[in-house]
């Protein structure tokens, strides 16, 4: 699936992060945004297809897909937020929150 081509609500850097960094990072930045913005993740993590669609799963976020970008040295990967995403854990993103339901 590839993500609509509209301009994103916030575009997060993360070359150079692999996984459980990213995560942090992506969870951190979107933690103020309303349900419906579309978040641009910029990486050069290998599993970033793999891990960006089950991290979503897991919060309740809707997963785009890649979006087309020009430069060759890293990807692009949309998501849509969840009115109420599943927390996570601080130090852990793959883990629900003890409170969460």
């Amino acid at each position: 699936m590839t993500a609509p081509a509209a301009a994103p609500d916030l575009t997060i850097d993360g070359t150079g992060l692999l996984c459980v960094q990213l995560l942090l990072r992506l969870r951190a930045r979107i933690a103020h945004l309303p349900a419906g913005a579309v978040v641009h993740i910029h990486t050069t993590d290998p599993a970033a297809p793999l891990d960006l669609p089950a991290w979503c799963h897991l919060t309740g976020h809707e997963y785009l897909g890649p979006v087309p970008y020009e430069a060759t040295d890293r990807e692009v990967y949309a998501l849509r937020l969840t009115s109420a995403p599943v927390r996570t854990r601080p130090d852990r993103p793959w883990h629900p929150a003890p409170d969460a339901d």
